[in-house]
């Protein structure tokens, strides 16, 4: 970063600057083996990622859009059928979905977590489906059949699944983990009585890593996670044209490989993703403290007592967002929104035809929602400077536009 004065919403060179000889290497094996696509690189990764995640099975693929939609597809999901999911996601899960032919259907969040309400999807199940005479459970709003439900473990939290999974086994529907957001995070089932990793609760589980994830490639990539063999293996033939052999194609499938050395570069990082979400995770213990006087005036992350996150993102709540981000961005510290427009509200999906108020929580936390700098490298400075410009702006956002410009004025100089 050429100016300490800027604070990036988030940094990718430092780490990729400090693993550099690692990951030059990486390459230069791949340019001696001509191993580009599988091989032994993208074999050795998937097996240390599905330890990492607790996992009997990894397959890596192109994308974690492509990872959910084999594991919907190698689970049964079929074209006409409804995935149930949240409207509070980033639009590949709904992708996903409908690339696996099925139509995706929402229940509302937690306004705590931001993940899904287990109370909204039991009321979905028991209130707006019905069981036919065959067995199967039918979508009143578009008379499909329901055949599974899609968490989404948000901001690197995971949803509360033990609820999720005793509905979804009353029903008779599989559940899918979005783990896109959620390399390493843990849930405590009382159920099992343990701590379970995502992407080894459900029947199968999907991950990215784009290059801004907890884990992230030098490009696209991902996997799907699960520990059923078959279903591991129906996904290796859906990746790859369909074949179980090359040139042998006992479906039609897609090309969804990954290339071999991006599993290369995957590897070298895995090997720091603990420590890295350490970090994280005291990172958001810092921002906790240095923003535990802002009053009602700004809403923290909740972290349950089931729940061990590895923020992902850090993501507060206040009234007068656009303000507090126009602030933050004046004085050098950059800041997201993930997401502002919720699904079932983005005109891509009107042929749905929800309406505003449908997911009066969603709606709600949209409109409030902003996400603050986090990643493993952030600095204490740094942090307090984030949390001193914040609590400035909500004490008096008038007082802080004069402030605002001052502090413009000598980042350009």
């Amino acid at each position: 970063m050429s100016n300490p004065a800027i604070i990036p919403f988030l940094d990718l060179i430092t780490p990729h600057v400090e693993l550099e000889h690692a990951l030059t290497e990486v390459f230069h094996n791949a340019l001696r083996s001509a191993g580009f696509v599988g091989g032994p690189m993208v074999e050795e990764f998937e097996k240390a990622f599905a330890t990492f995640c607790d996992a009997s099975c990894a397959v890596a693929v192109s994308s974690g859009t492509d990872a959910l939609r084999f594991a919907l597809m190698a689970c049964g999901v079929k074209p006409g059928d409804v995935v149930v999911t949240v409207p509070h996601t980033f639009i590949a899960t709904t992708e996903a979905i409908s690339q696996a032919g099925a139509l995706p259907e929402f229940v509302d969040i937690d306004e705590r977590t931001y993940n899904m309400d287990p109370e909204k999807l039991r009321n979905y199940l028991e209130k707006q489906c019905t069981i036919d005479p065959s067995g199967r459970l039918i979508s009143h709003r578009s008379g499909r059949p329901v055949t599974a439900v899609v968490p989404v473990h948000l901001y690197g939290q995971a949803a509360n699944m033990d609820p999720i999974l005793d509905l979804a086994d009353r029903y008779g529907i599989f559940v899918i983990e979005d783990a896109c957001q959620a390399h390493g995070a843990e849930y405590f089932s009382q159920k099992q009585g343990r701590w379970l990793k995502a992407g080894s609760i459900g029947k199968a589980a999907a991950f990215s890593f784009y290059p801004g994830k907890n884990l992230g490639a030098c490009g696209e990539a991902g996997a799907a996670t699960t520990n059923d063999q078959q279903i591991a293996a129906r996904i290796k033939i859906l990746r790859d044209h369909g074949q179980e052999k090359k040139y042998y194609h006992n479906i039609e499938g897609y090309n969804g490989r990954l290339d071999a050395i991006q599993a290369g570069l995957l590897q070298v990082k895995l090997a720091h993703l603990g420590d890295w979400n350490t970090l994280r995770r005291k990172r958001a213990a810092d921002y906790n403290r240095l923003f535990a006087n802002s009053d009602q005036s700004l809403t923290l992350p909740h972290e349950p007592s089931w729940s061990r996150a590895v923020y992902h993102l850090y993501v507060v709540r206040t009234d007068d967002r656009e303000g507090m981000m126009a602030h933050l961005k004046n004085t050098g510290i950059g800041t997201g929104i993930h997401y502002p427009i919720p699904l079932h509200l983005q005109k891509a999906y009107s042929s749905l035809e929800y309406r505003c108020g449908d997911f009066p929580v969603c709606e709600k936390i949209a409109q409030q929602i902003l996400s603050l700098p986090m990643f493993p490298q952030l600095t204490a400075e740094q942090q307090a400077r984030v949390a001193e410009e914040s609590l400035w702006f909500l004490k008096d956002p008038i007082i802080s536009q004069k402030r605002t410009t001052d502090h413009s004025t000598a980042l350009l100089s």
